[in-house]
């Protein structure tokens, strides 16, 4: 029987996390290391209050964890690198009536030399055996963050990612495809060329797809809309709305294309932001949507509330984590209800 992953906005029994503990993530200063942790919290305590969470705690930030937390949240120690769970964990799928976990090879994003990957190459693993679900093994270098489906077999991904000779060197995308098949029931791949600047330069992860465009129930595609020509990413995003538009889903009706904007502010301190609406966590009865202070702030939680009529929409301020390499999409994963 085929594979299916389900789609996020699908009820959920769980959501799982990985709490900041050590290096960039943390921080250099205890100030940064407090700024890490309550956002982390901000977004963990907002979804435990709508279902269960459990949270990978290295045992040495169990303490900190503790003192931040809500208490109803599950802590399960395990070491760790980085706090990216939606990356490093499984991706939870229905195996014929029968919920499964798809590990993932981890190797830090195509094995940058910033990264660090012997623990967390281990994680997904270690949430499939506390949660007593069955592991399904996977030869290909992938990351959550690198697919993203409408739970009907349509799948987005980036060339830059399940290609990347740091990842997968040699792959063909008929053998990208073949793999995704087998591992979550994908009967169409859209291709899209590349991902966002800033998440294609040094510390990025060389073009995850939850940046820069989504499924919604309703059918549509969200796509990050940078309307600003100074961006770089103003091309992008031309060229993605494009594709995109080009394309068809696994039943072959063509994409419907809604524009998500891109925050006004262009850059920080290191260069070009790519701080993305499109990275919000969909959960049971609400989302969880990125804030950045921004004057387009309100007009994205307007598109987010017509996507997901009848959830609650939680702005959590998320540019610690972009400054830290992510967005709140990249720290959560959902374990669907069968």
């Amino acid at each position: 029987m085929t594979r299916r992953m389900p789609a996020e906005w699908e009820h959920h029994t769980a959501s799982w996390m990985a709490w900041p503990s050590t290096g960039y993530t943390l921080g250099d200063t205890e100030a940064e290391a407090d700024e890490a942790r309550r956002t982390w919290a901000a977004v963990a305590n907002a979804i435990v209050a709508r279902e269960p969470l459990t949270m990978l705690v290295a045992p040495d930030a169990v303490p900190a964890a503790r003192a931040w937390l809500d208490p109803r949240i599950v802590l399960l120690e395990a070491p760790l690198d980085d706090a990216w769970f939606r990356d490093i964990g499984p991706t939870f799928v229905d195996d014929g009536g029968t919920l499964a976990g798809i590990d993932w090879v981890f190797n830090g994003w195509g094995a940058q030399d910033w990264a660090r990957w012997d623990h967390d190459a281990l994680a997904a693993t270690t949430a499939l055996a506390h949660a007593d679900v069955p592991r399904i093994g996977s030869p290909m270098v992938n990351e959550g963050g690198g697919i993203h489906t409408d739970g009907r077999g349509t799948f987005l991904v980036t060339e830059t990612v399940q290609r990347d000779p740091g990842r997968n060197p040699g792959w063909s995308r008929a053998r990208v495809e073949d793999e995704l098949a087998r591992t979550v029931g994908a009967r169409m791949v859209i291709w899209l060329p590349r991902g966002l600047t800033r998440d294609s330069e040094r510390y990025g992860t060389r073009g995850h797809v939850d940046i820069v465009a989504c499924f919604t129930p309703g059918g549509e595609v969200l796509v990050h809309d940078q309307r600003d020509p100074a961006h770089p990413d103003h091309e992008v995003s031309a060229e993605l709305r494009d594709v995109l538009s080009a394309s068809v889903d696994a039943d072959g009706r063509p994409l419907s294309v809604v524009p998500l904007p891109a925050p006004a502010t262009l850059r920080d301190s290191e260069g070009w932001v790519d701080w993305s609406y499109v990275n919000h966590y969909v959960l049971n009865g609400a989302v969880i949507a990125c804030a950045f202070d921004d004057p387009h702030d309100d007009e994205a939680i307007e598109v987010l509330a017509a996507a997901y009529p009848g959830r609650e929409i939680v702005r959590v301020d998320a540019r610690p984590l972009f400054d830290r390499g992510g967005g709140i999409h990249c720290i959560t994963q959902q374990q669907p209800a069968l």
